[in-house]
Formats: C-alpha cells, sequence, structure tokens
C-alpha cells in the first residue's frame, strides 16, 4: 500500500514538472522542454530561419490546413492572447476570437495537459521573438471550410478532459501515458482515421498513412509492431532516429526526432517505451518479418539488362553499396533496411524518400540523403523502387507511376 501511494506522489510530481522531475528549472525552462516534448516546431515552422512563425501546410483527405504563428507578435502570432485564451485553444480547439480549430492541430490531445505544463509552454512561447507573419489562408474543400462544422465534429471525434493517473500502474507507466496519450499525440499520425477524419479508437496505435508516409504500428506486436524491438533498440530510434536492423526515421518521423523526441531525457524516454509496451498488440494483415525476404546481391548490377538496376547503379549504390548492405554511415537497403514497411506490401516510404530525400540532424549525427524529385521522372522513380523491393526488399511491394505522381503532388 505504502508502496502504492509513493508511486501515486512520483507520478503527480512528474506532471507539475512536466520534464522527468527537474525541479531546478525555471518554468520558462520548463516550457521550452514542453514544447519540444509536444512537437511544436515542426508544424509551426515552414522556414528554419523563422522558428514558430507559422505558414506550414498540413495536408489533409480535405484539403490543406496551415499552421498559424505561435511566435510572441502581437499582430499576427499569440503575443496578445491571455492564458486564459492559450489554454483553451489548446484543450478545447477554440481560437482567441471563438472560432474553431481544425483537428489538424492536436487539442483532442493536449486536452489531457495540466495547467501547469500549458502555462509553462505559454511562458516559453512568449519568449520566442516576434515575428510578423499572417497565417495563410486554408485550402479546404466545402464544406469542411465551415468552421461552425467543427462543433459537430467534436461531438463525434473529441473527449475533453484532464489526464487522470491509473493507481493500479507504476509513475512510470503514467509518465509514459501522458507523454505519448497527451503531450507527444502519438496517436495523431499512428492512428487510422474514419472518413470524417476522426481517430479510430478501436486501432489506436495500429499505424496510419501521413501525407503519404506510413507511420508504422507502435503496439507491442511481435511482426507488425514494436514487439520484437528492444529498449534500447526504441530508445536508441527515438534519440537518433537510426535503429540498424530494425528502421530509420524518415520523413514526418525524422522531424519528431530532429525537433522533439531527441531532446526529451532518457527517463522520459524510457517511461514512452514502458507504456507502448503495456497497450494491447494488434497485428496487422499482411504482413511478414522482414528478414524473410531480399538478399544482398552478389552480381554486377552494371551488367543486369534492367533500368532499374541502372538507376541503382547510378544513383544509390555509391552510398548504399553495389550489394545493397550500405556501409559506414550508410544504411543497408537488404530486408526493407531503411524504409521500415515491416514487410507489409507497400513502397511509399520507399518513393517518397527517393523522391524527398532524409535530412535529420540530431547531436549524434547529420543523416543527409539527396532528393531525387528533380533529376527523376515518375517512370524512373517507379523503375528504380521496383528494382530495389524485388532485389532488396519485399518483391509484392510494386509501384507505377500513377502511384509516383500521386505521392509526388502529396503536400509535404
Amino acid at each position: 500500500m505504502k508502496t502504492r501511494l509513493a508511486g501515486m506522489v512520483i507520478a503527480m510530481a512528474c506532471f507539475a514538472l512536466g520534464c522527468g522531475g527537474v525541479a531546478a528549472q525555471t518554468q520558462t525552462q520548463q516550457g521550452e522542454y514542453l514544447v519540444r516534448a509536444g512537437g511544436c516546431m515542426s508544424c509551426h515552422t515552414a522556414d528554419p530561419a523563422r522558428p514558430f512563425a507559422g505558414g506550414r501546410p498540413i495536408a489533409t483527405p480535405f484539403g490543406n490546413v496551415f499552421a498559424p504563428n505561435i511566435t510572441s507578435d502581437r499582430e499576427t502570432g499569440i503575443g496578445a492572447w491571455t492564458d486564459a485564451q492559450f489554454i483553451r485553444a489548446m484543450r478545447e480547439g477554440i481560437g482567441r476570437n471563438g472560432e474553431r480549430l481544425y483537428p489538424a492541430f492536436p487539442y483532442t490531445a493536449y486536452t489531457l495537459l495540466t495547467d501547469a505544463d500549458l502555462l509553462a509552454m505559454r511562458a516559453y512561447l512568449a519568449t520566442v521573438p516576434p515575428v510578423r507573419a499572417p497565417t495563410p489562408r486554408n485550402t479546404l474543400s466545402f464544406p469542411f471550410d465551415q468552421r461552425w462544422l467543427m462543433a459537430l465534429w467534436n461531438l463525434v471525434g473529441f473527449s475533453p478532459g484532464r489526464f487522470v493517473p491509473d493507481r493500479s500502474k507504476s509513475a512510470e507507466w503514467n509518465r509514459g501515458a501522458y507523454l505519448v496519450e497527451g503531450l507527444g499525440h502519438c496517436g495523431e499520425c499512428h492512428t487510422p482515421r474514419n472518413w470524417v477524419g476522426a481517430l479510430k479508437q478501436s486501432e489506436r496505435l495500429t499505424g496510419a498513412t501521413v501525407a503519404g508516409w506510413r507511420a508504422g504500428n507502435l503496439t507491442p506486436a511481435r511482426v507488425a509492431g514494436i514487439g520484437a524491438w528492444r529498449d534500447d533498440e526504441l530508445l536508441r530510434f527515438l534519440s537518433t532516429g537510426a535503429a540498424p536492423g530494425r528502421a530509420y526515421a524518415l520523413g514526418p518521423m525524422a522531424e519528431v526526432v530532429s525537433t522533439s523526441t531527441q531532446f526529451l531525457t532518457p527517463a522520459d524516454l524510457r517511461a514512452m517505451i514502458a507504456y507502448l509496451r503495456a497497450v494491447p498488440p494488434v497485428e496487422v494483415k499482411d504482413v511478414r518479418v522482414r528478414t524473410s525476404f531480399g538478399q544482398a546481391t552478389r552480381t554486377d548490377i552494371t551488367a543486369l539488362d534492367s533500368d532499374g538496376a541502372r538507376l541503382y547503379a547510378a544513383a544509390c549504390a555509391s552510398c548504399h553499396g553495389m550489394t545493397g548492405e550500405g556501409g559506414g554511415p550508410f544504411p543497408p537497403l537488404v530486408h526493407d533496411g531503411v524504409t521500415g514497411a515491416l514487410g507489409s506490401a507497400t513502397t511509399n516510404n520507399l518513393v517518397l524518400v527517393i523522391l524527398h530525400g532524409v535530412n535529420r540532424r540530431t547531436r549524434d549525427a547529420h543523416a543527409l540523403m539527396p532528393a531525387f524529385d528533380a533529376q527523376l521522372s515518375d517512370e524512373q522513380i517507379a523503375e528504380l523502387g521496383n528494382f530495389i523491393t524485388r532485389q532488396f526488399g519485399d518483391p509484392r511491394a510494386t509501384t507505377d507511376a500513377k502511384a509516383v505522381a500521386r505521392l509526388r503532388s502529396t503536400t509535404q
């Protein structure tokens, strides 16, 4: 009984401090940590030279929603907002002037946050240098451009309320739940959505498609999820974006690592891992263990009579090797070693990484791969992608020029 009570006291202290129990931090320092943990930088920064100035389009099935300016600018940012207005926006999805916010902004997750954490985040954002940057107009189709409809959407897609610690769980589990479900809002990308854009709670954390990228299954399923990953592999992935033999962070996840999870304390990362270990495992149909397919090539790729092979030799082999095994800082392609699709028959991540490359910067390394969208046509990318999956990955995963064109046009 005493142990359980002590655990609850520690859990509540963690939530009040907001950053793994570092009591010596000022409110502004705590707020900076929380803003990092909340991933605010990724969505609210279109130009790295003007952090938090907004203007970045967020792709939805209904059109693009532009992230607003959250610098301290009083006219175009949130400098003139009151604390109450800030908290209402974060928790209820209602803007300063009473307008309904679209759920591309994850107020559906931030509703769980404590007063102390929200006020700390507000205190930090008040120190961000003001940038005059009006938010571009959303490009949503009718009737989704009617904000008043969000009141109806909230009836089916939003459950307001603060996080309530589970007394039967450890302080670490509770901290992880608060980070995964609330502040880190992992489910916003890793949970499928229904036809109105609300999260399918019955498929929570089982993976979803975001701006064309396939976000993985975070449940502890052995094949489709993270069940076979060791804790140190998960910790390394969240800290650096690279877990050799498992996956490498690409696209939106690379941004999450670069701007958010690499800055979290080891205690908070371990708490997130502990929580994810405890969610119900959900296997996904039509997946196989990645090591069951793909192999290094021992033939001379340049001698193969294939457009895909020739493209690979010209564009990929200098880094990933003629055999596909990589080397040094360059990851292998064998067994779907880079795109991390976990054996599912999809080429989305592969096509998108060829189109847009990689630019993942952490304290440990700068992973950089050039984008080939300007050099290669849709037909060439399809040829190259099919060669890579046929030679090094899952031969079931194929693409064509139309699919490449569709992904090329997807807002990133």
